[in-house]
């Protein structure tokens, strides 16, 4: 049988990530956590940080070096957890929530890691014009 333990990100500084990304999904750093390799437990997956000395982060959305993975977060309002993981360090890069309020938000971590914030419209999932027809 095979399962999916750990979902690995390289970064400068494993512990600092970490915290982040703990502070924002609401959990705690993993114990045993370094400089070296840090942890945050999230259901059965593992995000993990390991630290690569000579770390490039990814230019989104440019293909010189691309994101190569991003991480979805499914929020319920925008704005409030916009407002929180901005104060965590997150910095905003682009806007793709439609006029009826569902959509995404792509921000950058602390070290340029892309990562979303979205917002599915339940349960049917239409694009506005699939909707009113």
């Amino acid at each position: 049988m095979l399962r999916l333990t750990d979902f690995v990100i390289d970064c400068p500084d494993p512990m600092r990530l970490a915290t982040f990304y703990a502070d924002v999904v609401g959990r705690e750093v993993a114990a045993g956590s370094d400089d070296g390799w840090a942890s945050v437990r999230c259901g059965e997956i593992q995000l993990a940080f390991q630290r690569v000395d000579d770390y490039r982060p990814p230019e989104w959305p440019s293909s010189d070096h691309p994101q190569q993975y991003h991480l979805d977060f499914e929020v319920d309002e925008f704005e409030p957890e916009q407002r929180r993981v901005i104060e965590l360090g997150a910095t905003l890069q682009k806007d793709f929530v439609r006029p009826d309020g569902y959509g995404w938000r792509v921000f950058t971590d602390p070290v340029g890691h892309p990562f979303c914030l979205c917002r599915n419209a339940c349960p049917s999932n239409l694009v506005p014009d699939e909707a009113s027809a």
